[in-house]
């Protein structure tokens, strides 16, 4: 069965992970690629493109940034807010409830970063469309699912809009416009639901925008 990444969806998704282990989300920690990805960047504005839950947002306000958290689902956000709530940094929180394939921010940020995300249009155009979001000078952060043709553990087949290669990321970026500091496909183990060892294919890509704009 193919799914579509809409709001129903996402809605879905997020009330059901929170019914089957609400402390699991809670206590979820951002993905490892932040802290590289961000070392050695001054603390600035920052947008989290389908933050979901929000442990990447809250990792960055906890680090100094401020940070806009934008997602499609509420049953998301409700669970980002309330995880925020007592941490450091959460004054430097903002949250959206927003559709990404047509959501304008009405400005740039120094960090643009999106995190496993999947909106309702293909993957690459949305790769493209955030990276406008980055101001002269700032940082893009993509980490991504590398999929495969094969049914997940629910018998759901990604669209095949939503399978994208690190070339494909790398290439939608123009050398005219960007240079390109990290590009790299890495392979990582969990522990997934039941203690069962899941294993997650990553493309990791960072870009900085040229100074003068591109």
């Amino acid at each position: 069965m193919t799914h579509s990444f809409d709001r129903d969806y996402w809605e879905g998704h997020w009330e059901q992970a929170h019914d089957a282990a609400p402390a699991d989300l809670a206590g979820s920690g951002p993905n490892p690629y932040l802290a590289s990805g961000t070392s050695g960047l001054a603390p600035g504005t920052a947008l989290d493109a389908g933050c979901g839950t929000g442990a990447e947002a809250a990792w960055l306000a906890a680090h100094g940034w401020q940070v806009t958290g934008a997602d499609i689902s509420a049953a998301a956000l409700a669970q980002a807010a309330e995880r925020v709530a007592s941490q450091p940094g959460s004054g430097r929180l903002a949250w959206v409830e927003a559709d990404l394939t047509m959501w304008e921010p009405g400005r740039r940020f120094d960090l643009v970063t999106t995190n496993y995300a999947h909106p309702a249009m293909p993957q690459l155009a949305f790769y493209e469309r955030i990276a406008d979001w980055v101001a002269p000078g700032g940082t893009l952060l993509i980490v991504g699912h590398l999929h495969d043709a094969a049914a997940d553990s629910h018998g759901h087949h990604p669209p095949a809009e939503a399978t994208v290669t690190l070339a494909d990321i790398t290439r939608g970026l123009g050398s005219d416009a960007w240079s390109i500091n990290r590009a790299e496909e890495r392979t990582r183990t969990l522990a997934g639901p039941g203690g069962l060892a899941v294993t997650l294919r990553d493309a990791v890509v960072q870009a900085m925008r040229h100074p003068d704009g591109g």
